[in-house]
């Protein structure tokens, strides 16, 4: 595996574990304090890097709260990750991540 694959994978594999965490107490979407903390802790929100059923909350058409996306990398799904690190997450395919909706992985 590849030291980026592996990277990808490990960042990939802890926002997974961490949407995970907090789905087991809170199945709806993010109330605005819980937004406003993550944002205030540095995070920021991603589209296009979440596992299908670990975004964090509404982005756009096959989505309501946390945990529908329903496709890997769905590029309307949102997570949060560390502040600065959107855009050089990679994601199979050459593919990054992104500040803003992706048109790409769609559910059909």
């Amino acid at each position: 595996m590849s030291k980026t694959a592996k990277t990808v994978s490990t960042a990939i594999l802890a926002g997974a574990v961490a949407t995970a965490m907090s789905s087991f107490a809170h199945a709806g979407p993010l109330t605005e304090a819980e937004g406003k903390a993550a944002m205030e802790a540095g995070k920021e929100k991603c589209y296009g890097v979440s596992l299908a059923g670990t975004n964090d909350c509404a982005a756009g058409p096959g989505t309501t709260c946390q945990g529908t996306s329903t496709v890997d990398f769905q590029g309307n799904a949102w997570t949060f990750v560390s502040g600065g690190t959107c855009a050089s997450i990679e994601v199979p395919g050459g593919r990054m991540g992104s500040l803003e909706p992706l048109d790409r992985d769609l559910p059909a």
